[in-house]
């Protein structure tokens, strides 16, 4: 039986995402399956948008000069919300992910904000099981509803 390699640690640093940070956050997103990327939100100028908006809340995991890890998360003044949470395939299971979603709900509650929500596709496996694993809530009790405003913004899929 072949010894299995184990993984070389390396190590993550989880620091607030900048808008200096997107090419890298986009090349990030192209490599992820399933992953959607929309044509005006995800844009740079979108996110730039977003960050100012939102300039301590998104997150990003940096080893070696490479992001691996990424989280997009803001909020109206009441609720935050996670978007396009991610993590390198070849960094999973090692807590980045987990570590980004604490670092944006600490940055959420020092603005006051008390509760974060997020959206996962129903066929993301691997995410679904991620976010019941660390404690979040499946609900079952609303309809999640949205209505399109600009139909330019198409979202394609890695």
């Amino acid at each position: 039986m072949e010894a299995e390699k184990e993984k070389p640690v390396v190590q993550v640093a989880v620091r607030a995402m900048k808008k200096e940070d997107y090419q890298k956050v986009y090349r990030l997103w192209k490599t992820i399956k399933g992953f959607g990327i929309r044509s005006m939100d995800d844009s740079r100028e979108g996110i730039c948008r977003f960050l100012q908006r939102n300039p301590t809340t998104s997150m990003v995991a940096e080893a070696k000069g490479e992001i691996v890890g990424a989280i997009l998360c803001g909020h109206d003044g009441r609720r935050g919300c996670f978007y396009h949470v991610c993590v390198r395939e070849d960094f999973r299971q090692q807590g980045i992910g987990k570590a980004m979603a604490v670092s944006a709900m600490r940055a959420l509650q020092q603005e006051q904000i008390n509760k974060v929500c997020l959206i996962a596709f129903k066929k993301n496996e691997v995410g679904n099981s991620f976010w019941k694993s660390v404690g979040w809530t499946f609900r079952e009790d609303l309809n999640y509803y949205d209505f399109v405003l600009n139909d330019a913004n198409i979202t394609t899929f890695q």
